[in-house]
C-alpha cells in the first residue's frame, strides 16, 4: 500500500474539539459512574459511545490524508526476458527454466496489468543482442548468447535522459559478455533481478578453456591446451579428442574425473599443412562417444553444447625468405639447406663466396678478357653478371633469376625482401659501410632477424668489433677470451631449457641423452661477457672445466639477433647413429623458424574482438608497408571472409586515421563456427603488394553453457549496487504492488479529507448503534 501523512486543514477548531470532547466524555462518564461495577457490558457500552464522540470531535479540525504516487504514463519502467539456450535446462522438477518464464510472462497475469496501471511498460527479450516486443507469448529461448551486461549498458544509454522507475530482469544470470564488456552496475536505474533455475549443479562435462601456443619445436609445432570441467558425474571416466577439418580423429585420451578439480590436456601437434588450420576438441563421457546423434541413446549430460570447441592454428605467414651469406663453401650450408628444403614456408637464398677478390693482373688473361679465369670455358663469356679480375666470385644459390647478380644488397627494397640473414665465417671488409648500415637498418627498423656463425673470419676474428653489425650483436666482440684449444662439449642453460625452439627433444631426459651423446667440437670463437639484456642458451665446457658461451640472444629494436659461436656443428650430423633422424638438421629448422617468427611482414593483419553495442563484432586491422617498409597510406585493401556456411562476404577497410599505414574494417559474424579471412593489399598502380590469410571462431555456446548453476552471486551484486533488490518468481503480484513506495523518478501528489469518508460515518453510527442496542439488551438506564 501507499505511504501517506495525516494533516489537519482546521486548527483553528481544536481548542473548539478538545473542548467538547472533554465535556462529552465527562457527561458519559457520569451517566455511566455507578453502574460501571456491575457488569462489563458497561464499559463496553462507555467505550463505543466515546469512541463515536472522539471521531467526531476529530473531523471538527479536518484531517486530510496526503501521500505522493507513481504519475500514470509517465514513468518508464522495463521488463528484460533472457532468451538464450541456457533456459532449456531444467529449472523444477518436470519443468525448464524457460517453461517456468513463459509461465509467468503470459498476457493478463496480474503483475503486468498493474505494472501498465502505473508505468509506460517497455518489454525486451536479450540473447546474444537486445530485442524490443511488443508481448511475450512465444519466446523460443533459441539465443547462443547472453549478453546481459551489453543489453543493460544498451538500456541506460538509450534511456538516460528518460525517467525509468526500474528494471525487472529475468533471466539465470550467466551472463556470456562480462569480460568483453565490463558493466558498472551502479550507473543503471534500479535492477529488479529474477533467477531462474537454482544453484544447484547439474550432471555436465564441459570444456571451459581451449587455448593454441606455437613454437619453432620441430617435432610438435603446435600445442592444444584443453580445460575440462566435470559436475555430478560420479567417478565415470572422460574421453578428450582432437579431431581435424575433415572429421578424422587426430589424438584420443582417456581421463579420470576429479570432483572440484579442473582437469588439464595438453596436445601435442603438428599440422600436415600451412596456412589457417581448425582442429576441433572434443569431451564426453566414456562410452557415450555418439551421445547427439539421432541414434545414439540419451545422454547423461545435462547438455552437449558445451562438449566440444574449435582450436584455430596459422600456420601461414610464409614463404619466409633467409639469405644465407658465408666466406668460403663449408657443410654448414649443406645441412642448413638440406634440413630446411622440405619445408615449404622457408625459402633459403644463399651467396656463398667461392674465390676472394684479387688484384688485375693482365698477364694472367687473354687479350681482351675481363672477367675472372676462373669462369673461362663456360660459355658464358659475354655474361655481363660475371665477377671482374678485382672482384669476390660468388655463387648464388636462388630459385628467382637475376636475385643477388649484383652481390649482397646494396638497398632497403633489395634487403628488405628477406625475413632473416644468417652470416658464416665471412670478414667485415667483404661488405661496404653502406651495406653494414643498411643490415643494421635491417633489424633494428625492419624488424628482421640475425644470426652471425662461427669460424675464422667471424665475430673478432673477422673484425667486426667496430662496425654497425657487432654494435647489435648480443657479445662483446672487444673482451674475447683465449682461443678454445680442446674439445668442448655443448650444454643447456636454465634460460635454454626454457626455449622450446633451442631444445630438439620433447622431455627432458631424452634431452639430456641427446646432449650427453653429442660430439665434442674443436672450433670456437670465444667470448668472455655478453650485452646487456642478452640470454645465454648454451654453453661449451671444456674438460678441464672452462665455460664458454655457445649461443647468445637478444632483441634489438625492432628485431633480434644472435651469435653462434661454435663453428664445427656439421660434427653433430657426422656422428649420429647410422639410419637416425639427424638432430642438427631438426635444430637447424628450430633455429631458423625462431629467427623469422616475428619479423613483420609487407601486409600484417591482426583479429581484434569488439562489441558494436550489444553485438559482438570482429575488427580486422590491417598494416601496409611499401619495399623500403615505410607505412603506405595510400593502398587499396581489401577483405573476404568465408563465413562457416561456406558463403564469400566482401568487405572494404578504410584508413584508421591514427596510424600511418594502417586500415580497419568490422565483421559481425551471424552464426557460430569457423571463419577465414583473406586480405590483400594493392599498390595505387594495381601491383599487389601482399596478402595475409587470419581465422577466428565464434563458439557462443560455449560461453553460454560455461556454467549451468544459476549465477546468484552476480545478480545479487548488480542488484545491490544498482540499488534494487532480489525478487522471487513466485512473488512478483507482491513486489509490483510495493513499486510505488520505492523510490520513482516522476510522482504525484494526492489528498482525500478523512472526514469526508462514508468509512468514518459508518463507524460513528456503528459505534452509537452498538451502544444504544447494548444498554437495551442489559436493560440499562
Amino acid at each position: 500500500m501507499m505511504l501517506a501523512d495525516i494533516i489537519f486543514a482546521g486548527r483553528a477548531w481544536w481548542p473548539w474539539a478538545v473542548g467538547l470532547s472533554v465535556v462529552a466524555l465527562v457527561a458519559i462518564w457520569w451517566s455511566y459512574r455507578g453502574t460501571l461495577s456491575v457488569s462489563i457490558a458497561r464499559w463496553i457500552a462507555l467505550a463505543l459511545k466515546a469512541a463515536a464522540i472522539l471521531a467526531l470531535a476529530t473531523c471538527l479540525v479536518e484531517p486530510l490524508v496526503t501521500g505522493t504516487r507513481p504519475r500514470p504514463g509517465s514513468n518508464l519502467f522495463l521488463v528484460v526476458a533472457d532468451n538464450s539456450r541456457s533456459l532449456q535446462l531444467a529449472g523444477t522438477p518436470g519443468q525448464t527454466r524457460g517453461e517456468q518464464l513463459s509461465a509467468k510472462l503470459k498476457d493478463g497475469q496480474e503483475w503486468s496489468t498493474r505494472l501498465e496501471q502505473d508505468f509506460e511498460l517497455r518489454r525486451y527479450t536479450v540473447d546474444s543482442t537486445l530485442h524490443p516486443v511488443s508481448s511475450f507469448k512465444e519466446i523460443p529461448f533459441d539465443g547462443e548468447a547472453s549478453a546481459i551486461s551489453g543489453s543493460l549498458t544498451a538500456l541506460r544509454e538509450r534511456f538516460r535522459d528518460l525517467p525509468v522507475a526500474g528494471i525487472l530482469l529475468l533471466t539465470d544470470g550467466n551472463a556470456t559478455d562480462l569480460e568483453s564488456n565490463p558493466l558498472d552496475a551502479k550507473t543503471l536505474p534500479p535492477v529488479y533481478p529474477v533467477m531462474l533455475g537454482s544453484e544447484d549443479e547439474l550432471p555436465d562435462v564441459s570444456l571451459t578453456r581451449v587455448q593454441v601456443s606455437q613454437t619453432n619445436f620441430d617435432a610438435a609445432p603446435v600445442t592444444i591446451h584443453a580445460e575440462i570441467e566435470a559436475r555430478a558425474v560420479g567417478d565415470r571416466k572422460l574421453l578428450v579428442r582432437v579431431l581435424g577439418e575433415d572429421g578424422k580423429e587426430v589424438e584420443r585420451r582417456t581421463v579420470k574425473t576429479e570432483p572440484g578439480k579442473t582437469l588439464a590436456e595438453r596436445f601435442l601437434i603438428k599440422p600436415d599443412k600451412v596456412g589457417v588450420v581448425f582442429y576441433t576438441v572434443k569431451v564426453g563421457l566414456e562410452g557415450e562417444e555418439q551421445a547427439g546423434t539421432p541414434d545414439a541413446p540419451q545422454s547423461a549430460e545435462a547438455t552437449l553444447a558445451n562438449n566440444s570447441r574449435l582450436a584455430m592454428v596459422d600456420r601461414g605467414g610464409g614463404p619466409y625468405r633467409v639469405l644465407y651469406v658465408c666466406g668460403r663453401p663449408n657443410w654448414e650450408f649443406k645441412f642448413l639447406r638440406r634440413s630446411i628444403e622440405d619445408d615449404d614456408e622457408v625459402n633459403l637464398v644463399g651467396l656463398v663466396r667461392i674465390a676472394k677478390k684479387e688484384p688485375k693482373f693482365t698477364f694472367l688473361g687473354r687479350a681482351g678478357e675481363r672477367t675472372n679465369p676462373l669462369f673461362r670455358g663456360f660459355g658464358n663469356k659475354g655474361d655481363e653478371s660475371l665477377e671482374e679480375y678485382d672482384q669476390p666470385v660468388l655463387m648464388r644459390v636462388t630459385d628467382e633469376q637475376g636475385e643477388l647478380t649484383g652481390g649482397f644488397p646494396k638497398s632497403a627494397e633489395e634487403l628488405y625482401r628477406y625475413h632473416a640473414v644468417v652470416l658464416d665465417d665471412i670478414e667485415s671488409a667483404f661488405f661496404s659501410q653502406d651495406q653494414l648500415s643498411l643490415l643494421q637498418k635491417f633489424v633494428s627498423q625492419r624488424g628482421g632477424g640475425l644470426l652471425m656463425l662461427g669460424g675464422s673470419a667471424s665475430f673478432a676474428e673477422g673484425n667486426w668489433q667496430w662496425t654497425t653489425v657487432g654494435e647489435m650483436l648480443p657479445v662483446y666482440l672487444d673482451r674475447g677470451g683465449p682461443a678454445a684449444t680442446e674439445d668442448v662439449r655443448l650444454k643447456l642453460t636454465r634460460e635454454g631449457w626454457l626455449q622450446p625452439w633451442v631444445r630438439v627433444r620433447s622431455t627432458e631426459p631424452e634431452e639430456e641423452t641427446r646432449l650427453a651423446g653429442m660430439p665434442a667440437f674443436k672450433s670456437l670463437n670465444s667470448i668472455n661477457s655478453i650485452k646487456p639484456g642478452a640470454s645465454v642458451l648454451a654453453q661449451v665446457e671444456s674438460v678441464e672445466g672452462h665455460v664458454h658461451p655457445a649461443l647468445v640472444v637478444q632483441q634489438f629494436g625492432l628485431g633480434r639477433s644472435a651469435a653462434l659461436l661454435v663453428g664445427d656443428l656439421w660434427r653433430w650430423h657426422l656422428k649420429r647413429p647410422e639410419g637416425a633422424v639427424s638432430d642438427l638438421e631438426k635444430s637447424w629448422r628450430q633455429t631458423v623458424r625462431w629467427l623469422v617468427s616475428d619479423v613483420p611482414r609487407s601486409v600484417d593483419v591482426t583479429v581484434r574482438r569488439t562489441a558494436t553495442g550489444s553485438a559482438p563484432g570482429i575488427e580486422l586491422a590491417t598494416k601496409v608497408r611499401d619495399k623500403a617498409f615505410e607505412p603506405q597510406d595510400n593502398a587499396t585493401v581489401t577483405a573476404t571472409v568465408r563465413t562457416p556456411d561456406g558463403k564469400d562476404v566482401e568487405l572494404t577497410t578504410e584508413s584508421s586515421g591514427k596510424t600511418a599505414g594502417e586500415y580497419l574494417t568490422t565483421f559481425i559474424p551471424r552464426s557460430a563456427g569457423a571463419y577465414r579471412a583473406t586480405v590483400v593489399a594493392k599498390a595505387e598502380d594495381g601491383s599487389e603488394i601482399g596478402r595475409r590469410e587470419m581465422g577466428w571462431t565464434v563458439q557462443p555456446e560455449t560461453e553460454e553453457f560455461k556454467s549451468l548453476a544459476a549465477n546468484k552471486a552476480f545478480l545479487e551484486t548488480l542488484a545491490t549496487e544498482s540499488g534494487g533488490e532480489m525478487v522471487e518468481l513466485d512473488r512478483l503480484d507482491r513486489f509490483v504492488s510495493t513499486l510505488p513506495n520505492r523510490k520513482i523518478p516522476v510522482t504525484e501528489s494526492w489528498t482525500y479529507p478523512f472526514w469526508h469518508q462514508s468509512g468514518v460515518f459508518t463507524f460513528v453510527m456503528f459505534c452509537l448503534a452498538g451502544e444504544w442496542l447494548l444498554r437495551r439488551w442489559k436493560g440499562l438506564p
